[in-house]
């Protein structure tokens, strides 16, 4: 499973984005996945669920920007779109299912 995203020639960790996305308090879960960008090659998506539904985007965006300001992502590395859901898919297995997320946003 590709867990890297190629934004205009520069490489981005989905897993680093979940991983800061998820040190959100209200984050209960989240993934992150490339979607394709006729600009860009790809930009990064994040679905993520709500520990307690008060949560959104803005709020996300805010929270990333502190990992900009201390020089741990690039600016463009923050999603553009981000769709708050009551589940992500999973496996069989239980992992998250990055390719039925994006054979569902494409």
């Amino acid at each position: 499973i590709k867990d890297v995203i190629k934004t205009g020639g520069e490489w981005i960790s989905s897993l680093e984005l979940e991983s800061l996305i998820s040190r959100h308090p209200q984050v209960d879960s989240v993934a992150v996945v490339g979607v394709p960008d006729e600009r860009w090659g790809e930009r990064p998506h994040a679905l993520i669920v709500s520990k307690n539904g008060e949560l959104d985007t803005i709020m996300i965006k805010l929270h990333l920007n502190q990992f900009v300001e201390t020089g741990q992502i690039n600016k463009w590395a923050i999603p553009e779109t981000i769709d708050l859901v009551d589940d992500i898919p999973k496996t069989s297995v239980g992992k998250i299912d990055k390719k039925q997320i994006r054979n569902r946003i494409v």
